[in-house]
């Protein structure tokens, strides 16, 4: 099953926000972890805990104030008392809120990481063909957001919104006990109306926000997309250009920013309007109160106490339910990517590949990208143990689709591959893989040292086998004679080296990561003629005793191979050693004279160059 373009994750099938919070709940509460487990239900006493005392504080205030407003010497003693308790009550109230943050804490941030690496590690498990679709910027926008939107909803619906709902309940309750119905229904018809405008009206301005959230990403994944091309920019002199596409993006997010922020403006007025008109009709309703002698005075202020406890935590209600939504439509972006189906996975119990020479066989495989694009038809062919075999042919015969089915970056559409008799499709990929070097034709190198790149063949290699490694690729000269010697930087894809240099280091990081079966992609066809040479040579160094396919564009470097095929449309036209295929007088004679060709005239047009730079010299020193 092909997974669906990462561009916007939201085109996944779409869950609702409960769904989005089952995913999450298992990460708040893991299968075996006790610690974990012990923490949730101490901070869930502790939030009872402070929202208890946060009700009975407006209520020792009244017993103070009404004893401040008695006769007699009871006033030099029980107000002390009482605000004390007030005091006191006050402390407990923010100490148990903070405690439970502090015990909460770990957990949250388990949480957060275990989210954001089991999506990493799934989306190194997708085929090849998804992160082919994928726009990098914004896919690493929607795991950034992911986790920053699992962080919000813990600390705020957990420890804000629910226990705020909580407040709400228990202060209407001591209201009708205290006073009578008409308090707690006006307090509750306040609070009702104000949650239903800021809800109705944050939703409505959702859209603005994801029309933000859209742009942004587009935006970061254009700006990516530009620099990691700044090349081809500046090949084309396109600078303007992809000014104007960023700056496009740019603009569409500045007018979805304006219309969320005149409308944020709205929803405050309302909510200020809301929160005046429930409190002014409360506090008249305790203003008759007062004056009929039916309640104190310390009546009074625990009814205008109540309200504003309440309204405090409300007026962040608009702010808190916007991004308690926009972090639950990133998690469910997020999560979505874990709904992506594995293309390529192993079976249950997969073996490992049990390696006796590594011999290769590819048996009548056929291979399609799509139903449309028939890519390999009926190949059929073997690289015994120890052996060297080529294949050759041009653009878009299938060779590197080849070493893609190797690789089992996708599976064969029919037929199957065997590692000494063993199908590809039933071992484990790692296993696999780890059977496997390359030295592939575009070698992408980290933006990290020379050192670090060479020992990614083998982490955790030690410094005389990563300088060995480079030895046997002939390029520890070469690394020594820069200033920073192995601690030198490449730069981003490895742009700071040559193409031959970037060659050496992958060649010795293949070679550290010493695999029985070598795959070299077309690993010299961008190189000059002599910087090949010097590669080949490493090549044939390294693949001493080690099966070797070989896929090649320049004949001259597989003179020496086992056998080899001649790729045409997907299908093997021929096959043989370079001296049988020449006689045959077939597709490789002519490609074989083609290239002969083209190398005499360029080392005709070098000779030219030379004689000619020569008597330039010679007339110079003349004169």
């Amino acid at each position: 099953m092909r997974p669906l373009s990462t561009d916007a994750p939201k085109r996944y099938s779409k869950r609702n926000d409960l769904a989005t919070i089952r995913t999450l709940l298992p990460y708040l509460w893991p299968k075996g972890s006790a610690n974990m487990r012990s923490r949730v239900v101490i901070a869930l006493v502790l939030l009872v805990a402070a929202k208890g005392v946060n009700v009975v504080t407006p209520i020792l205030f009244k017993f103070a104030v009404d004893a401040l407003d008695g006769k007699g010497q009871a006033i030099f003693v029980v107000p002390i008392a009482l605000l004390a308790g007030y005091g006191l009550a006050r402390v407990l109230s923010i100490a148990f809120g903070e405690l439970r943050d502090a015990v909460f804490a770990k957990v949250a941030q388990r949480a957060i990481r275990e989210a954001g690496l089991r999506t990493f590690r799934h989306l190194h498990k997708l085929a090849l063909r998804f992160h082919l679709d994928r726009q990098t910027g914004g896919l690493s926008r929607a795991v950034e957001r992911g986790t920053k939107g699992i962080d919000f909803l813990l600390n705020f619906m957990l420890f804000n919104v629910i226990p705020t709902f909580l407040e709400i309940l228990l202060v209407c309750g001591v209201m009708w006990g205290l006073f009578n119905f008409w308090f707690a229904l006006v307090t509750f018809v306040t609070v009702g109306f104000y949650i239903f405008w800021t809800v109705a009206v944050t939703d409505w301005r959702l859209k603005f926000r994801r029309r933000m959230n859209s742009m942004d990403s587009e935006a970061n994944t254009k700006a990516i997309d530009s620099l990691l091309n700044y090349e081809t920019v500046k090949y084309f002199g396109n600078e303007e250009h992809e000014s104007r596409r960023f700056d496009d993006a740019l603009r569409s997010y500045e007018e979805a920013a304006v219309k969320s922020k005149v409308s944020l403006s709205m929803l405050n007025i309302g909510q200020a309007v809301v929160i005046s008109i429930g409190l002014t009709a409360v506090m008249i309703m305790a203003g008759f109160g007062v004056k009929s002698g039916v309640m104190t005075l310390g009546d009074f202020v625990l009814v205008n106490s109540y309200l504003i406890q309440l309204f405090l935590p409300l007026n962040f209600l608009g702010f808190v339910y916007r991004e308690i939504k926009q972090s639950l439509a990133d998690m469910e972006d997020m999560f979505s990517l874990l709904r992506v189906e594995r293309e390529i996975d192993d079976k249950p119990d997969a073996p490992a590949l049990q390696i006796s020479g590594g011999a290769i066989s590819f048996e009548h495989v056929d291979f399609d990208y799509t139903e449309a694009r028939n890519i390999l038809k009926d190949v059929s062919f073997t690289v015994p143990a120890g052996k060297t075999v080529a294949i050759v042919g041009p653009s878009g015969a299938g060779k590197s689709t080849i070493s893609r089915l190797l690789y089992r970056f996708y599976d064969v559409t029919k037929g199957r591959i065997t590692i000494d008799g063993q199908d590809i499709r039933e071992i484990s990929q790692d296993s696999l893989r780890a059977a496997i070097g390359i030295v592939p034709q575009d070698t992408v190198l980290f933006n990290d040292t020379i050192y670090y790149n060479i020992a990614y063949g083998r982490p955790g290699a030690n410094p005389s086998e990563i300088e060995e490694a480079a030895r046997m690729a002939s390029v520890h000269s070469f690394i020594t004679e820069m200033p920073d010697g192995y601690n030198t930087r490449v730069g981003e894809r490895g742009l700071k080296l040559s193409g031959g240099e970037k060659q050496r280091v992958a060649i010795a990081r293949t070679i550290l990561k010493g695999p029985q079966i070598l795959l070299f992609d077309e690993a010299t066809s961008a190189l000059d003629t002599h910087t090949e040479r010097e590669i080949q040579e490493a090549m044939v160094a390294v693949a001493a005793g080690r099966t070797t396919l070989v896929i090649a564009h320049r004949l001259s470097t597989i003179i020496g191979a086992d056998e080899i095929l001649v790729l045409d449309h997907g299908s093997i036209t021929e096959r043989g050693t370079h001296s049988g295929l020449l006689a045959v007088g077939g597709a490789y004679a002519h490609m074989w004279e083609r290239q002969q060709e083209a190398a005499r005239a360029q080392q005709a047009l070098d000779q030219n160059s030379d004689s000619q730079d020569a008597s330039e010299e010679a007339a110079d020193a003349a004169e």
